[in-house]
């Protein structure tokens, strides 16, 4: 079928290339990045930073202001949990009890769809039976949105319109009151909004502050206030009249619209004298309570967070909010200040994801780049056929295009993950353009071939094509199959690299599509064009030597003298003698290559913009030439090795035999693997195989890099507002003043919206820190203008020179930009990676009274705590029958868990669960009978001059504003002033509270978890750095186990523990993946089989599978031993280049191994199908010919096998030096298929010495059995 497909279009070129114009242009159209093209209409692909990993959940709130945690639970949490168990597809319900909240997280499996549990949910809701929950308790489902849909941070800012510099003069309700009535509206409407969520500053309020005396002198009670305020405050519609023949509309107007309105409502009628609200009370406007509050560079601010719907473009999305914000910004209200100036509110985001995603997105464009770059190097110098490379290496943008197109329709989302399987198959991409190629070149290096053309050429393509057509197939479908691991991943593993495997393979469809359809039709027309006459050969060497002038002259792109060496070289290249005709050739390919290795230097700097263009251009030719050299040394002495190595198999084969165990020593540890031998080793002492091998680590997930820092600290349980405010200024202030922090903004208590479900306690500080140069707007570094002494020129005429001046802060406005200046650096010296301005942070914010937080990241810690309940990705889960008993063991645990050798001391924290003071008011039955008293009456009583009562709300055109009566503050601030409340009795008389109840002090939850209505608390911890997350829980679970076992930890009845978080998540992929990755091997097995129709040659086949397995281990060995690179070149340290550290075995790892399969079968397969070739056509008959008949089919594929290994291993190192956004990610992934590929090269003399062996041991059976049938014969 395949064969038909390259014939029919190689014949019709007309259908070829519409079908290569269609995808260009849809590629072009579909791309990611930020391409301007004016010409063609852009849709791009839907872009976030990651995927969303978050767990299928829902989010039920429920608001019951005034009350404790305990009533919380008892009377709203727990029955809603109960009544929520029964929904179909759920898998855990989690819920928080708060003082006046309640949360509950629905968890649903994840084969269930979003928007049919939400139905579910509000099924559920709509039908609990009465009495479930207490009168006018209300629960809401949550907004529509996931763990990843806080993507817009924003404050509201008096700002001066000229300048736009902060300006002042709002205070904190004002800028709420626009926040909630204008702003929040006018954003909701973007199309992708869910949410926008207020915090900070303070909602206005009437306030009636009700004086007891006064209450008592008129002889009114408060419940009497409470009705003339409800009374106050109504219009009604009374129909319609009509008067000369037109109908008027009735309204009659009572809505409060001032204090004096409000003020003036009458109370009652004492002695035919109306009792008013001012005479009793105090009016006047105020703050609402709170429970949560903003604080930018440490000062009161107001703000709100944009949701996105689960499902949406977040860029997309961000973008419709940010034409909101323009739209609106012209309404938004100015004033003019006291000193004459102006300032007008305005919206400043301080987190805004677009940065992460075109950062990381950078990042990918980048490394793809320069992956391409060095292909076309690699191809060009190996091939050493300007056509043919021009071919291979244009084939591969435009199958990375066509991979845009199927993740356009196949729903495909472009993120770090997703773009990273393109990524880590450019080898693979390239590896079946080079095939066909090398194959075509070897046929029309046939002496029969010399020469041809048209039919004829046409011929010679079609048969070098289809020669190689099965080993291709089969080459893609092992790759392609190696990758169902990846799709078979569940949970969040699943949803992170499900893109990246559909990705990949969309890839290798497209390579391999191209190389039927297109490739083909491109080799014969390249090659059958020929420039017969001089005059018109020299007319177009003028005309290129022109060209490069022109464009040098005009655009200043010196590079483009290459035109003109290679117009030169064109026509001087008759000089040349016959037998050095092939020089002028072998000169352009050497101009090529050196203006490709100019702009890939140019692009990469891997030795830093510091050490200039010349020093990184020479490391990067250097680095390139002793990779390409050390594999085409192979090719060189191929047959003196593998002559040798069929002489010595058994030798040879120690190599890879000694290369698989240490590779599984590597994996599996020293002691693991050598069992009894090891201990030996112990019991005399000698532990140093062990502590050189101890295993590969394991964890999760490498973290993002999301260029933000989240500071969770938590203060005591009964701190007060007042102090978190305190504590909150002081943390921002000092954060605002290291110089490689852009903006720090804190948030204490929650925002208002049902993904918050965070305690006035508990701190969010979100730091964005300055990228380590300055960013264009698509995440590319800048270039400012710089004078002959290095230093940067500013636009006021000034200068700046990092290297003697003391470092500063330069806005990049500041600074001239310009295509041949200098990157400027942000971070000061000392600071070379992210961790260096985490431990900055560390330093300035160890303030008394705050407890230590672990290192977290905005969206890594927004997916945490909505999977797992906790603000840390390690910790441990404490169940118990009550608080008292999880409090009890939970303070055991977190002194246990700081004598774990892996565990920072520091971070161990238990969240305390009881510790809030209360005053509890015992009510005395028998005394309120006495006055003829009811509970509810005095509770009610109790609840507005303590708390205060919402009774209704004023409408004052698009605002709204409650309105509160309760007790004045300096009547209820201490417990004697509380005694004093007045309660109305039966026969109208004032009863003081000490009369009818007593006030007790005690101490009560502070917030109450429970998981499918078990109460749980939470340890949380954190690693040192450089050990691995599942170590560390093994660690310390050993450490628990032997202290409980010992007795030195005595947990009460009824509690048991389990630890939580990303370990969880790393042992069920771990438990999966043993699954499925030896299914994919026998897959890729049978495939191997149905290829070459016999189990031996399908194992032979197989064996470079192992061999780069190993190689991968080693590689991750080499990245954690110190020795390993330890040395400087232009004072940049080659472990720092390469960013290499331990290494832990984590998914992404997982990932990276499982794409290095599919490719190490591949020199495998091409190298065994040509051997089976070479024997069919020859039929070897004796030992010696089976040897010569492997030798010969290794010339053949070795070349094109070490083509294959280098544009893999070349193509890989930008993307192991990579820095930006998504580099976390991309370079785990790597490591394994950069350390496989460089081992597997065995696999070329591996592969023919188990076919001669095999060869050899069927030809001396064959002869045995000759001899015997002789021998019988005679």
């Amino acid at each position: 079928m395949f064969n038909k497909l390259v014939h029919y279009f190689l014949y019709h070129r007309l259908i070829t290339f519409i079908f290569l114009i269609a995808f260009l242009v849809m590629g072009i159209a579909y791309a990611p990045f930020n391409w301007k093209t004016s010409i063609l209409p852009r849709d791009p692909i839907p872009v976030d930073a990651i995927p969303d990993i978050g767990d299928n959940q829902q989010i039920v709130s429920t608001e019951w202001m005034g009350r404790s945690p305990k009533d919380i639970q008892d009377q709203v949490s727990y029955p809603l949990t109960s009544a929520l168990l029964g929904i179909p597809g759920v898998k855990t319900i989690r819920s928080t009890s708060m003082f006046g909240m309640s949360f509950i997280y629905i968890i649903f499996k994840d084969n269930v769809e979003f928007y049919w549990s939400r139905s579910r949910i509000l099924e559920k809701l709509n039908s609990l039976p009465p009495g479930t929950l207490p009168d006018g308790v209300q629960p809401t489902l949550g907004p529509d949105a996931t763990a990843l849909g806080q993507i817009f941070w924003y404050t509201l800012e008096g700002r001066d319109p000229k300048t736009g510099k902060p300006n002042g003069g709002w205070n904190p309700h004002e800028l709420r009151t626009l926040q909630d009535f204008y702003v929040k509206y006018s954003l909701s409407a973007a199309e992708g909004v869910s949410e926008v969520a207020s915090v900070g500053g303070f909602i206005k309020e009437y306030q009636v502050d009700v004086q007891p005396e006064a209450l008592k002198a008129y002889g009114v009670s408060v419940m009497d206030v409470m009705n003339a305020v409800k009374k106050s405050n109504l219009d009604i519609g009374a129909e319609t009249i009509e008067l000369n023949n037109a109908e008027y509309i009735i309204r009659g107007l009572g809505y409060v619209k001032s204090i004096e309105d409000l003020e003036n409502s009458v109370v009652s009628v004492r002695n035919n004298t109306p009792v008013r609200i001012k005479d009793v009370a105090r009016t006047s406007f105020g703050p609402a309570t709170r429970r949560g509050g903003l604080d930018k560079a440490g000062s009161e601010a107001v703000g709100a967070v944009v949701v996105a719907r689960y499902g949406s473009n977040p860029m997309e999305v961000i973008n419709n909010v940010k034409a909101k914000i323009k739209e609106i910004e012209a309404g938004l209200p100015q004033k003019t200040l006291p000193d004459g100036s102006v300032s007008k509110v305005t919206v400043v985001p301080f987190y805004d994801r677009t940065g992460l995603i075109k950062e990381t997105i950078g990042t990918l464009e980048s490394a793809l780049t320069h992956e391409i770059i060095i292909s076309i190097i690699v191809i060009i110098v190996l091939v050493l056929n300007l056509k043919s490379s021009i071919i291979v290496a244009g084939l591969l943008p435009l199958g990375v295009l066509m991979t845009f197109v199927l993740m356009h329709f196949f729903g495909v989302d472009a993120n770090i993950v997703a773009l990273s399987g393109i990524a880590i198959a450019i080898g693979v991409m390239v590896d079946i353009g080079i095939v066909d190629v090398e194959n075509i070149l070897r046929h029309l290096e046939m002496p029969e071939n010399k020469g041809v053309r048209g039919k004829a050429l046409m011929k010679v393509v079609y048969d070098a094509t289809t020669e190689v057509r099965a080993a291709v197939v089969t080459s893609i479908a092992t790759t392609i199959v190696s990758f169902l691991p990846v799709f078979a991943m569940e949970a969040a593993e699943g949803k992170m690299f499900h893109p990246l495997a559909f990705t990949k393979t969309f890839a290798l469809i497209s390579a391999f599509v191209l190389g039927i359809v297109v490739l083909p039709t491109l080799v014969h027309i390249f090659f059958d064009i020929r420039i017969d006459t001089k005059k018109i050969r020299r007319f177009l060497n003028v005309g290129l030597i022109l060209a490069g002038i022109c464009i040098v002259a005009f655009w200043q792109i010196v590079p483009a003298l290459a035109l003109v060496a290679i117009g030169i070289n064109n026509l001087f290249g008759y000089k040349w003698s016959d037998k050095r005709k092939e020089y002028p050739n072998y000169i352009n390919i050497a101009i090529t290559v050196l203006v490709a290795l100019y702009y890939l230097t140019v692009e990469w700097l891997p030795l830093g913009a510091h050490n200039g263009t010349i020093v990184n251009f020479l490391f990067v030719a250097g680095i390139v030439t002793v990779i390409l050299a050390a594999l085409m040394s192979m090719v060189h002495f191929y047959e003196p090795i593998l002559r040798w190595a069929l002489l010595n198999k058994w030798k040879f084969l120690l190599l890879p035999a000694f290369t698989l165990i240490f590779g599984w020593v590597i994996w599996q540890g020293f002691d693991k693997t050598f069992g009894w031998v090891a201990q030996g080793f112990d019991k005399i002492g000698w532990h140093a195989p062990a502590k050189a091998f101890p295993g590969i680590g394991k964890e999760f997930m490498p973290s993002l890099n999301e260029g933000s820092f989240l500071l969770m600290p938590t203060s005591m349980p009964h701190s007060s507002i007042e102090k978190n405010l305190n504590y909150i200024e002081t943390l921002d202030k000092r954060l605002a003043a290291i110089p490689e922090v852009e903006v720090a903004v804190g948030k204490w208590g929650r925002v208002n919206s049902s993904l918050d479900p965070a305690p006035v306690q508990m701190f969010e500080n979100t730091i964005n820190y300055r990228p380590e140069y300055i960013l264009d707007e698509n995440g590319h570094r800048m270039r400012f203008k710089t004078n002959g002494d290095g230093a940067y020129l500013l636009k006021n005429g000034a200068s700046y020179n990092p290297e003697k001046d003391d470092f500063r802060v330069i806005p990049a406005d500041s600074l001239i930009v310009s295509e041949r200046g200098d990157y400027f650096r942000q971070w000061r010296p000392q600071i070379k990676k992210p961790t260096d301005i985490w431990n900055e942070i560390v330093k300035v914010t160890n303030i008394p009274g705050l407890t230590s937080a672990p290192k977290l990241q905005p969206i890594e810690t927004r997916l945490v705590m909505l999977s797992t309940g906790m603000r840390a990705p390690m910790g441990l889960k404490v169940y118990g029958p009550d608080l008292e008993s999880i409090e009890k063991a939970g303070m055991q645990f977190e002194k246990a868990l700081k004598d774990v050798h892996s565990v920072k001391a520091s971070s161990v924290f238990y969240d305390r669960a009881v510790g809030a003071p209360y005053l509890e008011i015992k009510l005395n039955r028998e005394n309120m009978a006495r006055y003829g008293m009811t509970v509810s009456e005095v509770q009610e009583i109790l609840q507005v001059a303590m708390g205060g009562m919402a009774l209704s709300t004023s409408v004052e055109g698009r605002e709204r504003f409650p309105m509160r009566v309760r007790y004045a503050r300096e009547l209820r601030d201490n417990p004697e002033d509380i005694k004093r409340i007045l309660i109305p009795a039966m026969n109208g008389s004032q009863i003081p509270l000490s009369e009818i109840a007593d006030i007790d002090y005690t101490r009560g939850a502070q917030m109450i978890r429970s998981e499918n209505t078990f109460l749980v608390g939470y340890v949380i911890f954190d690693k040192l750095e450089g050990k691995a997350e599942v170590d560390v829980v093994n660690e310390a679970a050993d450490v628990l186990q032997k202290k409980i076992d010992t007795g030195e930890l005595k947990l009460p009845k009824g509690v048991t523990f389990k630890f939580a978080g990303n370990y969880e998540n790393e042992v069920r992929a771990s438990e999966r993946l043993s699954i499925v990755i030896p299914i994919s091997l026998i897959l890729i097995l049978l495939l191997l089989y149905f290829q070459f129709k016999t189990i031996t040659a399908s194992l032979i086949h197989f064996s470079g599978v192992f061999v780069a397995f190993a190689g991968g281990f080693i590689m991750l060995w080499l990245y954690g031993q110190d020795w390993f690179l330890n040395f400087s070149i232009a004072n940049v340290n080659l472990r720092d280049l390469f960013q290499m550290h331990p290494i832990n075995l984590s998914v992404a790892v997982w990932v990276g191994f499982i794409a290095l399969f599919g490719i190490a079968t591949d020199d495998g397969v091409m190298m065994g199908s040509y051997i089976h070739q070479i024997f069919e056509e020859r039929k070897p008959s004796t030992v010696h010919e089976v040897r010569e008949a492997v030798i010969t089919a290794g010339k053949k594929r070795v070349r094109p096998a070490m083509m294959t290994t280098a544009v893999a291993v070349i193509a890989l190192l930008p993307v192991l030096t990579a820095t930006g956004k998504g580099a976390d990610i991309m370079i785990p992934m790597s490591i394994p298929t950069f350390g496989g590929m460089i081992i597997q090269v065995m696999t070329i003399f591996v592969v023919p010495l188990f076919q001669a062996i095999w060869r050899e041991n069927a030809v001396k059976r064959d002869l045995k059995k000759s001899i015997q049938t002789i021998n019988n014969q005679e």
